[in-house]
């Protein structure tokens, strides 16, 4: 079915997007509030609005942050318009950005997109959504052709709650390999001889292996409680001390290795050391 999409943002992804869409077939308007990026999209049949005003029903927003949209949709009639907010802000913003829109006479659909611009439309993309259900239903066939729809619930923050929470994993993930392997190469050690084991360290936490951590550190998350006695927090505390200790003999900055010998050793110093390793969510929780 052919819809009329109006992308708002004509950034790396909003551009890939818009661009997506057109190629599923969907008829497109595209508006940027910096002109001069639509002429690639015009050529393959977009329509370049002269202002927001001309969106259609169906609007699918890509801007830096959410007082982007207030800055470009503040003077706008919302009256009937769907907004797919693609982009990123706190939760709390996200709930008010809804009764914003409502106000207005619109509905906003909150959204976190879990891919980089290349990945708009291949296997694998998936967005997560929250909102009103029923108006999600209603546009997931559109909103497929940029990626798989998750709906994760009612409140306008979700999408918000999920999509932080990922971006935190994968920048923590990666900044932590980088970590790793400047230790590694101030040893003489390559890249690539370090790369199978953070391959096997980061799938094995994944995985339903012995090393699958993951899977161990939910149940007791949602049961809370942390048995210690094969591998106590205390012996990670000492343990962080001996990564930071090698960090600084190296010469190498130490600053998140630090920081997670502190947060060892706040939870260690409440009590905690003789619960395992998940016991530290109860700190991170109390900060």
């Amino acid at each position: 079915m052919t819809t009329h999409v109006t992308v708002i943002g004509l950034g790396a992804m909003g551009s890939t997007m818009a661009e997506t869409f057109l190629k599923a077939g969907h008829q497109v308007t595209v508006w940027n509030r910096t002109p001069g990026k639509a002429g690639a999209l015009v050529a393959l049949g977009a329509h370049e609005a002269s202002s927001p005003a001309e969106a259609g029903e169906l609007l699918v927003i890509s801007q830096l942050d959410y007082q982007a949209m207030y800055d470009s949709l503040g003077d706008v009639d919302l009256r009937g318009k769907v907004l797919v907010n693609l982009s990123s802000d706190a939760p709390s913003v996200l709930r008010e950005a809804s009764d914003w829109v409502a106000a207005r006479g619109g509905v906003l659909v909150t959204g976190g997109i879990m891919v980089p611009p290349p990945g708009i439309g291949r296997p694998g993309a998936y967005t997560f959504y929250s909102g009103p259900a029923e108006v999600v239903t209603r546009h997931t066939e559109t909103l497929k052709a940029i990626s798989d729809v998750t709906y994760v619930g009612a409140d306008p923050g979700l999408a918000m709650v999920f999509y932080q929470s990922q971006l935190f994993m994968f920048w923590s993930g990666l900044t932590a390999y980088m970590y790793a392997s400047a230790l590694a190469q101030s040893a003489g050690v390559a890249p690539s001889q370090l790369l199978p084991f953070a391959q096997e360290t980061f799938g094995g936490i994944a995985g339903e292996g012995p090393m699958g951590f993951l899977k161990y550190l939910t149940a007791e998350f949602e049961e809370r409680s942390y048995p210690g006695e094969a591998n106590s927090l205390h012996m990670q505390a000492v343990g962080m001390g001996h990564v930071v200790h090698a960090f600084e003999e190296a010469g190498i900055d130490a600053t998140l290795p630090v920081a997670l010998k502190r947060l060892f050793e706040r939870a260690d110093a409440e009590g905690r050391g003789a619960e395992g390793l998940g016991t530290v969510i109860e700190s991170i929780k109390k900060p």
